[in-house]
């Protein structure tokens, strides 16, 4: 994944679902997002994902990072680093490059560690979420 100035323009930017909200459906987000409320659905990050403490999510994760503090049901596509932070549960399927596990952390079902080849094929998968999205100058 290239890096373009527009990228770059929303680097520090996050998208957040803030606590007593509820969000069914697809998200596709260029910023990091935080879920601190509850989501089910696929949700497609270029940057990092945190779902954060007394949150569950159901769903598909396609992104480039992730920090998880509470539970997530269903299946993971880390492009780098998943970090699974004590306290967390994490039921379904990972794909990760790195996988991070904190002491106390609950994992249940499989994890595959990406080679280059898988790496290139999420990213570009990533890329063409992206490429259907407007552009803030639209």
């Amino acid at each position: 994944m290239g890096r373009t100035n527009e990228q770059a323009a929303g680097i520090n930017e996050v998208s957040r679902i803030s606590s007593g909200t509820s969000v069914k459906g697809d998200i596709v987000s260029r910023n990091d997002i935080r879920i601190d409320g509850t989501f089910e659905g696929n949700l497609y990050s270029r940057g990092r994902v945190v779902i954060g403490e007394n949150v569950v999510i159901k769903g598909e994760v396609i992104c480039q990072n992730a920090d998880l503090w509470g539970e997530f049901n269903g299946t993971m596509h880390v492009a780098d680093t998943l970090s699974l932070k004590a306290g967390c549960r994490l039921t379904g399927n990972v794909r990760v490059r790195r996988l991070q596990v904190e002491l106390g952390s609950f994992f249940d079902g499989s994890c595959d560690m990406l080679d280059g080849e898988e790496l290139d094929r999420i990213t570009a998968e990533l890329d063409e979420k992206f490429a259907s999205m407007p552009s803030e100058k639209d």
